[in-house]
């Protein structure tokens, strides 16, 4: 039996990517031991694994700070697999992870490593003869990690629950409205009048997602508007999970909440600014009729949409208008 080390520290929504992946290769070889290492932050992320995968956290702010703490880290790891027949897929690809690979390349282990595309994806953000084409995306770059390793990593996953059972109305819509970066953030002026006009259709439950910092101004709107709660800051991460498996719709920008839902086959309408679908990290599995963008020709202008527009208005994401999105909503719920 051997042991693949899976290495994914961030982010979020990175990681979340990774369960479709390792979820359909470890139920395709289950004689074989999947050890995903992670921030301990995201282990709750791993609901309904297979048996034969294990999540090992790393404590990046505690423990493993640091030289010494980074020097803790390889040791546990060597105690938990070094005695094993063991292969390491790197899904991350930055420097401290390749350090890692090296020291299990000395040990005489085989080690894969993700091809990140990072000049073709320079090429799709630069604002001179960009090259706009449809990237690989992030889980089919975890796949050919595992591939090269030498696994079938075909997808099998279909969702972290099982599939859920048509409702009846209200339809319950969840909005997620902020995100890492402004360059990914729908202006929220525009969002609370996507919220109020939602607010007034009788057939809509309207469902506020965010982080405890976050919920102040959701609940203020919650309270402002018919049919619309907050849930923002209320719950652990697999309840979060649980109840976006309600939702008939999530409505998120590009971030890590578009990438939750995904996991629990909640179509997803997403909004795109700085970013672009093209850059490989949609949704896994939604369709990409559902984003909501606007043709521009600077667009896109950021790989993770953290830097400032150089025309200085963010007319990608302003340019959006809060009927676009309401329509592209009701569209799916009523003509889906």
């Amino acid at each position: 039996m051997a042991t693949t080390l899976v290495i994914r520290l961030s982010s979020l929504g990175d990681v979340a990517l990774t369960i479709p992946v390792l979820y359909s290769v470890a139920k395709r070889y289950p004689d074989d031991h999947f050890m995903m290492l992670t921030r301990s932050m995201w282990l709750p992320l791993f609901v309904n694994k297979p048996s034969n995968v294990s999540v090992f956290p790393a404590y990046p702010y505690t423990k493993h700070k640091g030289i010494k703490g980074y020097k803790r880290l390889f040791r546990e790891l060597s105690i938990a697999v070094l005695s094993k027949e063991v292969k390491v897929a790197d899904l991350h690809g930055v420097i401290r992870t390749f350090i890692m690979d090296c020291y299990f390349r000395l040990k005489g282990k085989q080690v894969a490593v993700i091809d990140k595309g990072r000049k073709e994806k320079r090429q799709l953000v630069r604002q001179n003869n960009k090259l706009l084409r449809p990237l690989k995306t992030t889980p089919d770059r975890y796949r050919d990690v595992f591939e090269n390793l030498g696994y079938d990593a075909s997808l099998s996953f279909t969702g972290l629950f099982p599939e859920k059972p048509a409702k009846e109305k209200p339809f319950q819509i969840g909005i997620a409205p902020f995100a890492k970066h402004q360059g990914k953030t729908y202006p929220l002026e525009l969002m609370e009048e996507v919220v109020h006009r939602l607010s007034e259709c009788p057939d809509l439950q309207i469902e506020l997602w965010g982080s405890k910092q976050e919920r102040k101004q959701l609940e203020g709107w919650a309270e402002k508007y018919p049919n619309t709660t907050s849930v923002a800051g209320q719950m652990s991460l697999p309840n979060e999970l649980f109840f976006m498996n309600q939702m008939d719709v999530m409505v998120s920008m590009d971030s890590a909440n578009m990438h939750l839902a995904s996991l629990v086959n909640t179509p997803v309408i997403s909004i795109w600014g700085a970013t672009h679908p093209y850059l490989g990290f949609y949704g896994f599995n939604q369709d990409e009729s559902h984003s909501v963008q606007i043709d521009l020709a600077c667009r896109p202008c950021s790989t993770f949409g953290n830097k400032s527009c150089f025309r200085g208005d963010y007319a990608c994401l302003r340019q959006i208008t809060p009927e676009s999105v309401v329509d592209k909503i009701q569209a799916f719920l009523f003509h889906h």
